[in-house]
């Protein structure tokens, strides 16, 4: 297992990672987090080279899918860097990329009753303009779990109070600071369910991102 205790806080910079190979010819991975080597709950990094393609499969519990570079197809279609993809139970692909793509993947971790099934080319979305330097996109909302995006024009504080619940954080460009620490484009981070008991305003933490910054955000999922 890897990172499977959801109580700890993981922060990773996937770029310094090294690339592992997979079952298939041609797809690397760099594994964020997982429960057994070829299934189960699992969030990775996943890099498909040229004309690099998986034979036709499900994903039992779901498969979460934001495409980072490039071009990712299936069956479905060819999708662009920037799309978001919910793929639930009972859905089967055989994903392919003619010219090559990357892509952070999360399988295994759909909530038993969520079956929204959805491709959303998030830079061609219509974006929420919450003041002069901040945008907000939803993408998913499901009982207390939400999805979304956020990008920045300036420098400014984010509110992520109500991720009381685990919070998770991919920098897609530009940087985050957490409580003064810098997290580059390509940081992964996860924090946990914060214990209610012992919660109160002095822990909040507090989350400011970068000057023309992306980032996709996931909370009260843990």
């Amino acid at each position: 297992m890897l990172n499977m205790n959801f109580t700890q806080s993981v922060s990773i910079d996937t770029h310094s990672l090294k690339w592992v190979a997979s079952p298939m010819p041609g797809v690397v991975r760099k594994p964020l987090a997982r429960e057994e080597a070829e299934q189960g709950h699992a969030t990775s990094i996943v890099c498909y080279e040229p004309g690099a393609s998986f034979s036709s499969h499900g994903h039992p519990k779901g498969e979460e899918i934001l495409v980072l570079e490039g071009v990712f197809s299936d069956q479905t279609g060819d999708y662009q860097a920037g799309t978001y993809f919910r793929n639930p139970e009972g859905f089967s692909h055989a994903p392919f990329s003619k010219e090559g793509c990357t892509i952070l993947v999360k399988l295994h971790q759909f909530q038993a009753d969520d079956s929204a099934h959805l491709a959303i080319q998030t830079n061609n979305a219509k974006w929420h303009r919450v003041n002069d330097s901040l945008e907000y996109l939803g993408l998913h909302h499901h009982k207390d779990e939400q999805v979304f995006m956020m990008r920045s024009g300036a420098e400014l504080k984010v509110d992520l109070d109500e991720a009381l619940k685990g919070l998770e954080i991919y920098v897609i460009s530009g940087e985050l600071l957490e409580n003064g620490h810098r997290f580059s484009a390509g940081s992964w981070l996860r924090r946990p369910a914060l214990n209610k008991k012992l919660h109160n305003d002095s822990q909040e933490d507090c989350y400011q991102l970068g000057s023309d910054t992306v980032v996709w955000i996931k909370m009260n999922h843990l």
